[in-house]
């Protein structure tokens, strides 16, 4: 049964909410996730672990996990057309994590619930619903459903990593700022049957961008931009665009998975209402352009965790702590936006001309390379302007 007190309690079961969990756990801080759903989705989704999140999983000691079941993506090259115009190795960033390592997001879910589950087996709860949440000047009481039956809650402090339509974040009034963009695409996971092997490639396409990823296994994502949001048929649609654009055959390869998306950014006003925070999609919502959407959410994650972590060693900082958190990871957040819709704006037609082909390619030689190889890569966001 879901216990009637803890220190923190996580709404959200997802990678960073999961996350947050190990990191309390580990730092002897009680606390207990709360899942709608009753397993994880087995659908890959996100699929890139950046090299800033690798370091956060150094500092818990769950990188093997991940290393064991991923891809390490090492080098990126990069097509005008069809027209191969230079590439971009990884390996010039720091180390030790001089690559993106690919897996896919319901492996990443079973790893880090695996590591919850190791440090406390009742931590984690599923088909557990919150239908109310509310908070005095000492405590928060979250009411819902669990398996069926009602339960109440009391904890210390609770976070919101409920996702972009955040239960938490709209019971609290968060003002959520931003909207969509008219960017729309196609992706699915196919068998490979390119001569890339380990490494990624992009088109940026006088039609529209098309990306390949190397998978875990033998397979690629690919991923397309159309003109509007596509229901169906998406595989067929798929099938033609890749055809079309850079003259390549997905027919007869085995299909994992297909989606269509639209892509919006969002950002809350604040991470934070006295004891409630938030962390993950709840908090910031980016383009998944460039795969930068979960590591946000862990770098977030992480900063969350410490400021729970001064202010139960100071109760009299909570307000401070909660504020320097929000100050500081919406800053990281906006940067990060930012980033995402630099490699967005890549891949649209109205970049096709030769002018931008001739930008693409400085920026693929010494020294910009080095500088787009660390961006990409979601290094220093602590740091640069960008």
């Amino acid at each position: 049964m879901i216990p009637q007190k803890t220190d923190v309690a996580i709404i959200g079961g997802g990678p960073v909410g999961l996350y947050l969990a190990g990191r309390l756990l580990q730092s002897g801080i009680s606390c207990v996730v709360l899942e709608k759903k009753s397993t994880i989705d087995i659908h890959s989704k996100s699929l890139g672990i950046h090299p800033v999140s690798l370091e956060l999983f150094d500092e818990a000691g769950i990188t093997p996990s991940f290393l064991e079941e991923g891809l390490k993506i090492e080098r990126g090259i990069a097509f005008w057309n069809r027209e191969k115009i230079g590439e971009i190795s990884f390996k010039v960033c720091p180390e030790p994590h001089q690559y993106i390592l690919a897996i896919p997001q319901w492996k990443t879910e079973q790893i880090l619930e695996d590591w919850v589950t190791t440090h406390n087996k009742s931590a984690l709860f599923r088909e557990a619903e919150v239908q109310s949440i509310r908070q005095t000047d000492s405590e928060v009481i979250i009411n819902g459903i669990f398996q069926g039956e009602p339960f109440e809650l009391t904890t210390k402090f609770a976070v919101g990593c409920d996702g972009k339509n955040s239960f938490v974040r709209q019971s609290f009034n968060i003002p959520f700022d931003g909207g969509p963009y008219p960017d729309y695409y196609i992706m699915g996971d196919f068998d490979d049957n390119t001569e890339f092997g380990k490494d990624a490639a992009v088109y940026l396409h006088k039609d529209g961008l098309v990306e390949s990823f190397p998978l875990p296994n033998g397979h690629r994502r690919w991923v397309v931009k159309t003109d509007k949001l596509f229901n169906s048929p998406i595989l067929d649609l798929l099938h033609v665009y890749v055809k079309n654009r850079i003259k390549h055959r997905l027919y007869e390869q085995n299909n994992y998975m297909t989606s269509s998306f639209g892509v919006q950014q969002f950002l809350a006003r604040s991470l934070h209402s006295k004891r409630i925070l938030l962390a993950g999609d709840a908090a910031h919502v980016v383009s998944p352009i460039g795969g930068q959407g979960m590591n946000l959410g862990w770098v977030g994650a992480e900063r969350c965790c410490e400021a729970i972590i001064s202010t139960l060693d100071d109760l009299s900082s909570q307000e401070r702590s909660f504020a320097a958190y929000t100050k500081q990871h919406r800053k990281v957040a906006k940067k990060t936006a930012r980033r995402a819709e630099m490699n967005m704006n890549l891949g649209r037609k109205q970049t096709s001309g030769s002018h931008y082909k001739f930008a693409v390619s400085l920026m693929l030689k010494p020294p910009l390379a080095r500088l787009m190889a660390n961006l990409f890569t979601m290094r220093g966001l602590d740091k640069w302007p960008v």
